[in-house]
């Protein structure tokens, strides 16, 4: 028998990497990339074998022996490997983290039996793979030209699809990936989308074009049994297309040859917790790293990918006009609440054009991004509001189910019958949520079929798809919905969109604000009109003179990013410098704050900026407060060395201060 030394890399918040001893025939010593069990901190974990080495530095009676390779599982390419190495250093977190939890939850237990059941399911599955398509829609001459494009693309080929909403970019999509799968049988694509809820519908197309090829699907909604199988049938190269939220990016695909990124600039497909990484960012690197193209598509670019364009760096391809033949963009009118006043949340001009969605048959869409029935409960007697009592925030009314709810720690009261603090029995609620928006709605129109589409009413698996599917049906007349109807969805019979309170972003301190608003109006004003049907949208402000305002009527992104990209140059913001943001949290604010100053005195580096520590906007959450400080650059490569000193630093500080590093943030 010989020996050998693996190097592991474990699931651990510090040093990740740890040798292990294994004992084998010679010519038989495990892969580079394979699983193996191990021992470590008086249990049992899966790690995931880095390297195979002669020696070792750790002293021999300190090593434990490894105990047992998942050789029955093909070993992870070693350019996965390097995928998730790359996401370590750059987002300054140890291999393990970000290695392991890319795996199915089935694949990192001690036991077996769930792997051995899923590889014997694929085993049996002998389908042939025919990527020919079963129909081919006509394009139009934009969306041909996108097509080939992307479809004969070679080498790491950036490609921005810019299309107005409803101009056909998942058609483009679905017939550059037939030109892909055509021309290399083995050809794997993966296909990003930043929600759930987008998935059933785009499932459905690939499927229905292409019923010969094998379709794996990744999110967080599947089971563990689910998960495991279609993250199999990827790493074996047996689904040919993958498609799945951000999470798919750390999928295992050996045979990959094309990406694509659709609503490319939504915020969902940077994680917020963990690890915090851009899944467009890491595939951007991933399709650099296979040489292969990648397409980012959207109706509003972020602000990032659309300088690339406008500099060179990325191809841009665009669709001007909906697919549709006669379909226009629909007409955006902006409704001044100071001279229309609203009643139960709605003004007089949407009311009727309400009215006159329903005497026609046609479907409408009230959008609101605020989810409950109102944001508040007060007393008009001593000033008294809901305040959530572990949190800066106020605890939202959720009138059907009698409850007071805080939408950060998740802590539930019921309501009370009278102010705590002055006894007056007479509450009242305070601004409109969907809920309210939806009992007012029954008021006015009791004829009507409405739905609410949202978090609260979309709780039980399957529910929401069932509620797009009866919109798509035609049994619906008005669906009110929050930023989960938005975007992704081809409602057929909607011909009115009202979006209502859309004013309070305008005034947000966060310099992304404006941008995300923009999008957001011009996704969910994109609903309507899809089929070809004069539609109108009616945005409810009492600022109608605000400029983002006139860019949305005029459907104007190009003239809007423009005049964002030179405020953020002038101001010295991202894409023109980059960032990092130290977070810390603590019983007390003063404690955080003591821990970011020592943070912020620890290292002195050339062309990095330190700003000073700040309380977060939202102060505290659960009963724990949170500060932060914001680290800048005008160099990448001066920030992330200045980065992987400043962790090693902040890791050797004695401190009960719960801290977290985010590189690049989007909410500051």
């Amino acid at each position: 028998m010989a020996h050998c030394f693996l190097q592991v890399a474990l699931d651990t918040p510090l040093n990740s990497c740890f040798d292990y001893r294994w004992s084998c025939e010679p010519g038989q010593e495990p892969l580079v990339g394979q699983l193996v069990l191990v021992p470590f901190a008086r249990r049992e974990v899966v790690g995931l074998i880095v390297a195979v080495k002669q020696d070792t530095e750790v002293p021999l009676d300190k090593l434990k022996d490894a105990i047992a390779v998942r050789s029955q599982l093909a070993p992870l390419p070693e350019r996965w490997i390097a995928l998730a190495q790359f996401a370590a250093d750059y987002y300054q977190r140890p291999l393990g983290e970000v290695a392991l939890p890319g795996l199915p939850k089935n694949l990192r237990v001690p036991k077996t039996v769930a792997l051995d059941r899923a590889l014997k399911k694929l085993a049996k599955d002998d389908s042939a793979h025919d990527p020919t398509p079963s129909s081919m829609p006509v394009l139009n001459p934009a969306q041909q030209e996108a097509a080939n494009s992307i479809g004969g693309a070679q080498g790491f080929t950036p490609l921005l699809l810019y299309g107005v909403t409803g101009s056909g970019k998942t058609e483009v999509y679905l017939q550059a990936c037939a030109q892909v799968l055509g021309r290399d049988r083995d050809a794997q694509i993966l296909i990003l989308v930043p929600e759930i809820n987008l998935t059933p519908q785009l499932e459905g197309n690939i499927r229905a074009r292409f019923p010969g090829v094998m379709l794996a699907t990744l999110h967080s909604s599947l089971s563990e049994g689910e998960r495991m199988l279609h993250w199999l049938a990827a790493h074996e190269g047996r689904a040919r297309i993958v498609l799945g939220t951000r999470l798919a990016i750390l999928s295992s695909l050996p045979n990959l040859k094309l990406i694509v990124i659709d609503e490319e600039h939504d915020p969902s497909y940077k994680q917020q917790e963990g690890l915090r990484y851009s899944a467009r960012d890491l595939a951007v690197w991933r399709a650099h790293q296979l040489g292969i193209p990648i397409v980012l598509g959207s109706a509003t670019p972020s602000l990032e990918t659309w300088h690339h364009a406008q500099s060179g760096r990325y191809r841009k391809l665009e669709l001007r006009e909906r697919a549709v033949r006669d379909a226009v963009l629909p007409t955006v009118k902006l409704v001044d609440m100071e001279r229309d006043r609203p009643k139960d949340g709605l003004t007089g001009s949407l009311i009727a054009a309400l009215r006159g969605r329903l005497d026609r048959g046609e479907q409408s869409l009230l959008f609101l991004n605020r989810r409950g029935y109102a944001p508040v409960i007060c007393c008009d007697a001593c000033g008294w509001i809901s305040n959530c009592t572990r949190c800066t925030a106020f605890m939202v009314l959720h009138r059907p189910e009698h409850r007071l709810r805080c939408h950060h720690c998740s802590l539930e009261l019921r309501i009370p019958r009278h102010c705590p603090t002055c006894g007056n029995v007479d509450l009242q609620p305070l601004g409109r949520g969907t809920q309210r928006i939806e009992e007012g709605l029954a008021a006015m129109f009791p004829e009507a079929r409405i739905l609410r589409i949202d978090a609260d009413s979309t709780r039980l698996k399957g529910s929401a798809q069932e509620a797009f599917d009866s919109v798509h049906r035609g049994e619906v007349d008005i669906l009110v919905g929050t930023q989960m109807v938005a975007k992704g969805h081809d409602f057929k019979k909607l011909t009115l969109v009202g979006i209502l309170n859309p004013d309070t972003a305008l005034f947000s301190q966060d310099y992304r604000a404006s941008e995300r608003l923009f999008a957001q109006l011009m996704q969910v004003a994109g609903r309507a009109g899809r089929a070809g049907a004069a539609s109108e949208v009616l945005v409810q402000t009492r600022y109608a003179s605000h400029p983002l305002y006139g860019a949305v009527v005029r459907h104007d992104y190009d003239r809007f990013a423009a005049s964002l990209l030179e405020e953020r140059r002038q101001a010295g913001l991202p894409p023109f410098m980059y960032q990092a943001l130290l977070r810390a949290e603590a019983p007390e604010l003063a404690t955080a704050i003591a821990f970011l100053e020592a943070a912020r005195d620890s290292l002195v580096f050339d062309a990095v900026m330190i700003n000073d520590p700040i309380p977060m906007t939202m102060t505290r959450v659960h009963n724990v407060d949170r500060a932060q400080l914001l680290v800048e650059s005008a160099s990448r490569p001066a920030l992330q060395a200045f980065l992987r000193e400043w962790v090693e630093i902040l890791r050797a500080m004695k401190s009960r201060v719960r801290w977290s590093l985010e590189v690049d943030p989007l909410d500051i």
